[in-house]
């Protein structure tokens, strides 16, 4: 029988679980199909006024 490091077994385990991740990383052969999402018709974006409201009404 064969006496093995065991930093062998885990350099040879980290390796192999390593390459099976990579294998699925980048998998083109999954698309997600579909047009991409729209934004509904009264959506009017993001407001881009950070300013505070007036707290004290303003001399006419």
């Amino acid at each position: 029988m064969f006496r093995v490091p065991m930093i062998t077994l885990l350099l040879t385990a980290a390796l192999a679980a390593s390459a099976g991740l990579a294998g699925c990383a980048d998998d083109s052969s999954v698309h997600h199909g579909g047009p991409p999402p729209q934004d509904p018709a009264d959506y009017h974006g993001v407001p881009t006024d950070t300013r505070p409201p007036v707290m004290v009404p303003t001399a006419p």
